[in-house]
């Protein structure tokens, strides 16, 4: 059980730190938020420029710890 919450962690913090890294990379905020869609839409998930816009402010607002809920 252990070994289990040991792996959980790890994944919980790789899949953390592949978000920051994309959030924050040296690149235009156009071409990140294209590679944010191009991986929701391989999961099925499309949204619209506005709706990938709240998601994205959603996110940074959740890291910076700015959310009020």
């Amino acid at each position: 059980m252990k070994g289990l919450n040991v792996l959980a962690a790890f994944l919980g913090g790789a899949a953390v730190g592949a978000a920051l890294g994309i959030l924050f990379a040296p690149e235009k905020g156009e071409d990140t938020r294209s590679k944010i869609a191009e991986v929701l839409r391989k999961k099925g998930i499309r949204l619209n420029r506005n709706e990938m816009d709240d998601l994205v402010d959603e996110i940074a607002a959740e890291i910076k710890g700015d959310n009020a809920d």
